[in-house]
């Protein structure tokens, strides 16, 4: 069974494992392999230790039971999101999600649509009637973003190991543009 709940302090070492798997497994060719290979899953654990810590939107998708194999097993995080208020008012959005991301065996289940549901009821009962995120120009799942109706408002670069790497800001506006397209069948 795959459940999206609130994160725990306890989670972060598990969200810091799959941050870096994932960018390891989405973005070869389009950061610097030497960037890759030195990502820690032990310091991105540390920043989200801290944001959870601090009360910030990160939320969690379990799988358990017979969804781990006919063993079953402990319950392990496979995906995770996380979203706030934006940090500069009059910007793209009232709120904002940072990140999203899934395993690559867990992928295609609907996971990434039920976190970002999550963020968007997270953002909504904050008092955020609109949402954005960035989303690197390259990375293979973009389109997840447009299929939820985010619509393409702003373009970027930002360093990421030293290297400038074009972005794409993706926004509702209103927010119940994505919450209603969450709720649509995966």
């Amino acid at each position: 069974m795959i459940t999206i709940r609130r994160a725990r302090p306890a989670d972060a070492v598990a969200i810091g494992a799959v941050h870096v798997a994932a960018w390891r497994s989405a973005y070869p060719g389009i950061l610097p392999d030497a960037y890759l290979a030195r990502m820690s899953a032990v310091r991105q654990a540390a920043e989200y230790d801290h944001s959870i810590r601090a009360g910030r939107g990160v939320h969690v998708a379990t799988a358990s039971g017979l969804d781990l194999g006919p063993e079953g097993g402990p319950p392990r995080i496979v995906g995770f999101v996380t979203g706030d208020a934006a940090p500069r008012p009059g910007g793209l959005a009232e709120g904002e999600i940072h990140t999203l991301y899934v395993l690559d065996d867990w992928r295609d289940r609907g996971i990434g649509r039920r976190l970002m549901r999550a963020a968007a009821a997270h953002l909504a009962a904050s008092g955020c009637g609109s949402a954005f995120l960035w989303v690197l120009r390259d990375n293979p799942s973009r389109w997840f973003y447009a299929r939820l109706g985010g619509k393409a408002a702003a373009e970027s670069t930002v360093r990421v190991g030293g290297v400038a790497v074009p972005q794409t800001a993706y926004v509702w506006s209103p927010i119940d543009k994505l919450a209603q397209a969450t709720s649509a069948a995966p």
